[in-house]
């Protein structure tokens, strides 16, 4: 080596005469190890981005301006048929009694079309025609949007519940209220961000209609069995019945240290999702007995809403929505689903009138406090009915409706959303979704869009994938916004 030339670096002038093959080992670590500290300064600023967003329930800005504040949901347990509720089907009485051509598959034997058993009339300046079963909720449909061409993936309740809460239809993903409050966070720490009162409670196999799936825990629903009227019942173990809450203050603080020792040097947010649990429980103490207990209303108040089960979890869901909380879901029909395969008109007139006059009482409370232009309500099942009556095992008409995921009704309101419109059809008998099919994934993706996310934007990674709602479909529909 020439004197004149300068050694490389870690070089000194006693072993100037390095051999080729060293030269390149020694640089190909050195490259290596530059490539590798470049990867982990690029994990280290992503953990740090990410940190805030996956552990924390604070309130967090939208990717845009958001139209709606809040989500309730309205969910129907078990497929309510669209043409006996949303979507009129006039041609249903001229096929009466007369087997349909080119019927898609269904998953039992139906025979001849069935007319709806339910007079339709027009409400509104729109003139939407809705239901009798519905005739309270039709006197709001100007603020309603109703999307008739919506359609799901297969015939079976368990997949078509993940998919219409989850986005996924074979394995288990967060839900919509997970991915809601992971996006924004909650208004009011004192309260969980997301609640899903459910009278009864679905099998354990359906509890994961409102869990966090692969979000951190922190994000789960807290489900509420409003069956109870007492508070001590309704939310468990909301009092400590032994220790006073200094007492419990102090216990809380030493199991922080400990777990917060603990968890030093581990990545479990399965562990950080339980902290959150008992900080939360800790507050709810107060906060959450006030929330949920109605007594305090006035008279006219709880009487617009009723006295049944679904009147007062309606009113404790806009009592929590006014205080912050980001998400209700408010299911009906867990011990008596929508899932009416036979006599479908005294089924569904029951199911109906358990929940239309608490829907229309929300939707003029929300109205009255001018909290509907900011809270978004959703209603709808997981699938709909078909329009062919289903037949018994000895080919007799049970006068009832199989289910239908080729076309099926859901409505929005409040929110961003625009009022008095109908988006989309189902063929001239209801069979399967004909104009502007919609799927959940462009439900979803509509509804993030209100909420001020974008959905291809609101992201998480895991298993070496950056998962969404929508996963990689959904286009927001802007014809039901403003």
């Amino acid at each position: 080596m020439n004197e004149r030339q300068e050694c490389l670096p870690g070089l000194t002038t006693s072993n100037r005469s390095l051999s080729r093959r060293s030269l390149l080992h020694r640089s190909g670590l050195g490259l290596g190890s530059l490539g590798l500290l470049d990867l982990l300064h690029r994990d280290e600023l992503a953990a740090s981005e990410a940190s805030p967003v996956a552990t924390s329930l604070n309130s967090r800005a939208s990717h845009f301006r958001p139209q709606a504040k809040r989500v309730i949901h309205f969910f129907l347990n078990g497929g309510p048929s669209h043409v006996d509720t949303f979507d009129p089907k006039p041609m249903l009485n001229r096929f009466a009694g007369r087997s349909v051509s080119d019927n898609p598959a269904t998953e039992r034997k139906t025979g001849a079309a069935l007319p709806s058993p339910f007079r339709f009339r027009k409400y509104g300046q729109s003139g939407i025609e809705v239901s009798d079963l519905f005739r309270q909720t039709a006197q709001h449909i100007d603020d309603i949007a109703v999307i008739r061409s919506m359609y799901a993936e297969v015939p079976n309740h368990e997949p078509s519940l993940m998919l219409m809460n989850c986005g996924n239809s074979v394995q288990t993903r967060p839900s919509f209220g997970a991915w809601a409050l992971y996006g924004l966070g909650t208004e009011n720490q004192n309260l969980p961000g997301f609640v899903s009162m459910c009278p009864g409670g679905l099998p354990i196999k359906d509890t994961e209609n409102w869990q966090a799936g692969f979000l951190p825990g922190t994000f789960q629903g807290t489900y509420v069995d409003s069956q109870h009227t007492e508070i001590s019942r309704l939310i468990e173990n909301i009092e400590h019945p032994h220790i006073s809450t200094a007492a419990q203050r102090r216990q809380l603080d030493l199991l922080a240290g400990w777990n917060s020792r603990h968890r030093s040097g581990r990545d479990d947010d399965r562990l950080d999702a339980r902290i959150q649990s008992y900080e939360l429980a800790f507050r709810m103490q107060q906060d959450a007995a006030e929330a949920f207990d109605i007594s305090g209303e006035p008279k006219h108040l709880q009487e617009l809403y009723g006295g049944g089960i679904h009147g007062r979890q309606t009113l404790i869901a806009r009592r929590l929505l006014e205080r912050g909380v980001r998400f209700v879901q408010l299911w009906h029909g867990a011990g008596q689903p929508w899932d009416n395969h036979s006599n479908i008109q005294s089924e569904h007139q029951k199911l109906a009138g358990q929940i239309d006059q608490p829907i229309a009482a929300l939707l003029t409370d929300l109205k009255q406090r001018g909290m509907l232009e900011d809270t978004l309500v959703l209603f709808g099942g997981e699938f709909g009915r078909t329009p062919t009556v289903e037949l018994g095992g000895d080919g007799k008409p049970l006068n009832g409706r199989d289910h239908n995921h080729y076309g099926f009704s859901v409505w929005l309101a409040g929110g961003g959303i625009k009022g008095g419109t109908v988006y989309g059809a189902t063929d001239e008998i209801g069979f399967k979704a004909a104009d502007k099919p919609t799927s959940v994934h462009d439900l979803h993706a509509t509804m993030l869009h209100a909420m001020g996310l974008d959905h291809k934007q609101l992201t998480y990674r895991y298993a070496g994938r950056d998962f969404r709602l929508t996963d990689v479909h959904g286009e927001v529909i802007h014809d039901i916004l403003h």
